[in-house]
């Protein structure tokens, strides 16, 4: 049996689906375990802040896979996330499963300060459990795509903080990733290990643009919103500390998020951009 966090959402639900074997499912919510367990899952009630109920939902399985939430706009120095770390690093070290497969991203080896320094911290925490992990750095998600849908589709205009817009960005289909999740989990392997997963090819916002006209059967166009305007927009929207957020957006443009080992070195999905996107129009 295999622990899978993050169940509820796309990454973690995919993992879990493609396993093919028994799954336990950890979530916060017991309303929402009512399809899983009709899938035959079982559920373990877990708040990833409890170490407690961490260490009884991770006991006894073969492997986890570990999805920490996000937390876009964190309290300056990541408490929250530090929170979530200290409670699944201790879980992990009392219930020790025979392996660990966690989600990072692409960039989490960063030292810049930015919003995805809380998975870097994440994969020095896990480093040090005594149970053999792999850490799946996935790039930018093509599935971010699902906020373009409205202005593509009713004003023909898509708001871009990737920039410049002609640049290609290393993006995965959560899909992908799920797959992968699941591939690692049945392998074995000793101490720490790194595999990082991009798509088929890298993607320009500019192809967003066009595969979207492609899909909606009306011109679409990538606008770039200027890099002094964000922090103040990103307020107005309700974040209290937007920072982060801008500056990991300034890594993807400048070229310093970017995986350890470069583009020749990672794994490639093979979900393209157009079925992605098509599943996004059909949802609305």
């Amino acid at each position: 049996m295999f622990a899978v966090t993050g169940i509820t959402g796309q990454v973690g639900g995919a993992a879990a689906l493609d396993t093919g074997l028994s799954v336990r499912g950890v979530m916060r919510d017991a309303a929402k375990g009512g399809a899983w367990k009709e899938r035959g899952c079982e559920i373990a009630l877990a708040d990833m802040k409890d170490a407690g109920a961490l260490t009884a939902a991770l006991s006894g399985v073969d492997g986890v896979f570990v999805l920490i939430p996000p937390i876009f706009d964190p309290t300056p120095g990541f408490p929250e996330a530090r929170g979530i770390i200290a409670a699944v690093t201790t879980a992990i070290e009392a219930a020790k499963p025979s392996k660990v497969v966690c989600l990072s991203t692409i960039g989490a080896q960063a030292t810049q300060p930015n919003l995805l320094n809380q998975l870097g911290l994440l994969e020095q925490a896990l480093s040090t459990v005594p149970s053999p992990v792999c850490f799946l750095r996935a790039a930018w998600y093509m599935d971010n795509a699902a906020w373009d849908v409205a202005p593509a589709r009713d004003a023909g205009v898509v708001p871009s903080f990737l920039q410049p817009l002609d640049k290609p960005v290393p993006m995965v289909a959560t899909a992908d990733i799920g797959h992968l999740a699941a591939t690692l989990l049945q392998e074995t392997w000793t101490g720490r290990r790194i595999v990082e997963l991009e798509g088929p090819r890298r993607i320009t916002p500019n192809d967003i643009a066009a595969t979207f006209a492609e899909i909606l059967g009306r011109p679409v166009r990538m606008e770039a919103v200027p890099r002094d305007a964000w922090e103040g927009l990103f307020a107005s929207q309700g974040m209290k500390n937007p920072t982060p957020r801008a500056r990991m957006l300034d890594g993807f443009n400048e070229g310093w998020i970017e995986f350890e080992n470069g583009e020749q070195s990672s794994r490639k999905g093979h979900t393209e951009l157009k079925t992605v996107l098509k599943q996004l129009v059909a949802r609305g």
